[in-house]
């Protein structure tokens, strides 16, 4: 279907904003994008891709991709300038370019276009946001921007294990975790460095901080890190597991959750990442395991206030439209809710009835965009949701 004529037929155009590649015409997931189409198609939207290069925010008429499902097939068409776009910009290095910024900016002020999630996360800035916050503070982890030794030695100071996480990475990559052991007559090791690998983690050990500093220096390199105090999460048959949680705007503009997953470690990972080497499960039964059936209702329960919380935090402090994020949530032994991170680009769940829904609510979301925009643009008011 030529979407030029379903927009003079007012049918609403979903843009999914990427980057457009020399060999592959546009990057990103294209499983995700055709099951994003296929929903928008059942719920009366035209959802098409755009790269940022053709995006042309003053013209009325622009180039896209769309995908025709019974040949499985890309093709660029004229379509009329979207409606609502949909950041999926892959890379941060993309997205931080100038010419891209340019571009975002030049949408954002767009009065005929509304973009939701307009850029990455950082994860000191997340959690700078987040401990300002009187209802999210709570739920942080000691966090301190890994400038120095003396960082990491205030942590140890009061924490046992430390975890390093690159400020812009994601899926687990480049985290390190660090412990200090209590020093025995035999003269063991003090420090213990974990270096997340593909599948699995390598070990190092040093008998002073200085050693451990050098080293971890040296795979740092230049990239900004954090280190964060470890906490003592729940584990399921000695594995440590958290959970995954998928908050997205509804079709009223409110966050909801719209699912949460649990992601149980590998057997040699210091993380719970499914690249990494983790493995996907239930999280009622993870947690009916340590805290019994209705602990394990209450702790979801408490799970879920949380990430509407912090959700609301994160998109006030960003100052930006926000439509969904996912949340890496950990519990203690004790009950106790932390996050860990937070991604503004979530990866696509593998429960069936999460990704689903979670589908539908970008659309719904988007179609709430638009009412709201047509409402304004008349006089009528919406409300101011949260």
């Amino acid at each position: 279907m030529d979407i030029s004529s379903a927009s003079s037929l007012h049918r609403p155009i979903l843009g999914i904003l990427t980057m457009d590649d020399p060999s592959e015409q546009f990057r990103g997931n294209r499983s995700n994008f055709t099951d994003l189409i296929r929903a928008g198609s059942e719920m009366g939207v035209s959802v098409c891709v755009v790269t940022v290069k053709d995006l042309k925010p003053k013209h009325k008429k622009i180039t896209g991709y769309m995908y025709d499902h019974a040949s499985k097939q890309w093709s660029q068409q004229i379509i009329g300038l979207p409606h609502v776009l949909y950041n999926r910009i892959p890379h941060r290095e993309d997205e931080s370019s100038a010419e891209v910024q340019q571009t975002l900016q030049a949408i954002i002020k767009n009065p005929q276009v509304r973009l939701f999630n307009p850029a990455f996360f950082n994860k000191w800035s997340l959690f700078e946001w987040l401990n300002k916050g009187k209802t999210t503070a709570k739920y942080i982890p000691a966090t301190r921007k890994m400038t120095a030794s003396h960082e990491l030695e205030s942590l140890f100071k009061l924490h046992s294990t430390v975890y390093m996480k690159p400020i812009s990475g994601n899926a687990g990559k480049g985290i390190m975790k660090a412990e200090r052991l209590t020093r025995k007559l035999d003269s063991k090791p003090q420090y213990v460095l974990s270096i997340q690998e593909t599948k699995g983690s390598v070990v190092h050990k040093y008998p002073t901080l200085s050693q451990l500093w050098t080293k971890i220096k040296e795979e740092t390199g230049h990239e900004d890190y954090i280190a964060q105090q470890g906490v003592a999460i729940i584990r399921y048959k000695k594995r440590p597991f958290d959970l995954r949680m998928l908050v997205q705007k509804n079709s009223k503009g409110i966050w909801d959750i719209t699912g949460i997953g649990a992601r149980l470690a590998g057997k040699q990972s210091i993380t719970t990442h499914v690249p990494r080497g983790g493995s996907i499960d239930d999280p009622e039964k993870l947690l009916a395991a340590g805290f019994g059936a209705d602990g394990a209702k209450r702790v979801l329960l408490r799970a879920r206030k949380a990430a509407l919380s912090v959700a609301r935090q994160i998109e006030k402090k960003s100052g930006h439209l926000l439509g969904e994020m996912s949340m890496d949530m950990g519990v203690d032994v004790h009950g106790g809710i932390w996050i860990f991170e937070a991604n503004s680009k979530p990866m696509k769940f593998d429960e069936p009835q999460i990704r689903k829904k979670s589908l539908e609510r970008i659309v719904q979301y988007s179609l709430y965009l638009i009412r709201s925009s047509q409402a304004k643009t008349s006089g009528v008011s919406t409300g101011s949701p949260s």
